[in-house]
């Protein structure tokens, strides 16, 4: 396993806080990648992000783009063929994370996700923090 695809949580979870999962994204030697469509995510929930995080807009963009250094973005027409079996897949479990489906499809690797959700599909891998964590040690 080289490549990991992270959802949204684990992005905003390093946002809030400094902790393990931006450590992991900052020093784990692997690539990390992110749906492009899914910064929109990120910036609905900037405000949230930056109030429990205790941080201004100045420092959100520092922090994000100091992330994002870490994760590769990913386009939509990479992965946009993907889509309809990442529908399969995924769309009557959670519409929204098709994306990620998608995305861990066209790269052929695992989803890097904390959310339960996940785990209801079987053709996906799934890894959680702490699966991550024994992989490390």
């Amino acid at each position: 396993m080289n490549t990991l695809v992270i959802d949204t949580n684990i992005l905003i979870s390093a946002l809030i806080k400094e902790g393990l999962i931006r450590e992991i994204l900052t020093n784990l030697k692997l690539n990390f990648i992110f749906p492009e469509l899914s910064l929109e995510d990120i910036y609905f929930y900037k405000t949230d992000i930056m109030r429990k995080a205790k941080i201004n807009e100045k420092q959100f963009y520092t922090l994000l783009l100091r992330l994002l250094k870490y994760v590769k973005i990913i386009p939509l027409d990479i992965i946009n063929s993907f889509r309809e079996e990442a529908h399969e897949i995924m769309g009557k479990i959670d519409k929204e994370d098709t994306i990620f489906i998608a995305t861990a499809l066209a790269f052929n690797c695992p989803i890097w996700s904390d959310d339960k959700h996940f785990q209801k599909q079987n053709k996906i891998k799934i890894l959680t923090t702490k699966d991550i964590i024994d992989l490390t040690k």
